[in-house]
C-alpha cells in the first residue's frame, strides 16, 4: 500500500496566506461592486424623485398662480364696481337737486309773471283777475283749475281738455277761464268750428290737434291780451259785435 503524500510543511505555511489574501480581496471586490451599485441605484432614485416632484410641483404651482390671478381680478372688479355705484349715486343725486332747484325757479317765474300780468289787467278793467291764484304753486294751480275745467266742457269736443288749458294758463300767467270761455262764445266749446280744431274764431287759421290749438290760442291771450277779460279787451278781441261778446264771454267766465 502506497504510503499517503504529505504535503510539505513548507508548502502549507505558503498557501495559507494566499488563501487568506484571495478571500480579502475577493471581498473587497464583492463591496466595491455593491457600493458602486448602490450608488447608481440610489442616483437613479434620486433623480427619478426629482423628477417626480418637479412634474408634481409644477401643475400645483400653475393653479396656485391662476387662484392667485383670479383673487387679484375679483378684487379689483370689485373696487371698480364699487367705486362707479357710488359716484353714479352721487351723479344722481346731483341731477335731482338740479332738477328740484329748477323747478323751483321756474315755479317762481310763473308766480311773479301772473301777479304782474294781473297788476296790470286789474288797472285795465280786468274782471275777476284775483279769483285765480298762482301763490298756491304749480301742482295745486294745476289740480284745482283742470277739475274746474273739465266739469264746465263735460260732453263738448273739447271735453277732457281741462289739463292742456291749466298747463298753458300757469305756463304764460293768464286767468285759466279765459280760453275756455272764449270757446263756449265762439263755437260753443268747439261743436261749430269754422277752421280745423279752431274753437276761438281767432286768426282764421286751423291746427292739427285741440293740444296745439289750445296752447297756441292760451299763449295768443297772454302775448296780446293781458291776463284776463276786460271791455278794452273785448274790443280788441271782437270789435264788430264788443258789447255782446264781452256780456256772454264774462258769463262764461262765471260757470267755470
Amino acid at each position: 500500500m502506497a504510503a499517503a503524500v504529505r504535503p510539505r510543511a513548507g508548502a502549507t505555511r505558503r498557501t495559507a496566506p494566499m488563501v487568506v489574501a484571495a478571500a480579502v480581496c475577493a471581498a473587497v471586490l464583492i463591496a466595491w461592486g455593491a457600493g458602486l451599485g448602490l450608488a447608481s441605484a440610489g442616483g437613479s432614485a434620486q433623480v427619478a424623485l426629482s423628477n417626480n416632484g418637479a412634474e408634481s410641483e409644477q401643475p400645483t404651482t400653475e393653479v396656485a398662480a391662476d387662484l392667485s390671478r383670479t383673487t387679484a381680478l375679483g378684487e379689483t372688479s370689485q373696487r371698480d364696481v364699487s367705486a362707479g355705484v357710488a359716484e353714479i349715486a352721487a351723479e344722481e343725486e346731483a341731477a335731482r337737486i338740479a332738477a328740484e332747484q329748477a323747478a323751483r325757479d321756474g315755479e317762481a317765474r310763473c308766480i311773479e309773471q301772473a301777479k304782474a300780468a294781473q297788476a296790470k289787467s286789474a288797472a285795465n278793467g280786468g274782471v275777476g283777475v284775483y279769483a285765480v291764484d298762482f301763490s298756491v304753486g304749480r301742482d295745486a294751480f294745476l289740480a284745482e283749475w283742470t277739475a274746474r275745467i273739465d266739469a264746465y266742457l263735460a260732453g263738448s269736443p273739447l271735453a277732457g281738455y281741462g289739463a292742456v288749458f291749466a298747463e298753458a294758463a300757469w305756463e304764460n300767467g293768464v286767468d285759466p277761464r279765459w280760453s275756455p270761455a272764449i270757446s263756449n262764445t265762439e263755437s260753443t266749446k268747439g261743436r261749430h268750428c269754422f277752421a280745423w280744431h279752431n274753437a276761438w274764431g281767432w286768426t282764421g287759421g286751423a291746427w292739427p290737434d285741440w293740444n296745439t290749438a289750445i296752447r297756441t290760442h292760451v299763449r295768443g291771450l297772454a302775448e296780446g291780451y293781458g291776463f284776463t277779460l276786460s271791455l278794452t279787451n273785448a274790443k280788441r278781441y271782437c270789435p264788430p259785435n264788443y258789447a255782446n261778446w264781452y256780456r256772454d264771454t264774462l258769463n262764461e267766465i262765471s260757470k267755470i
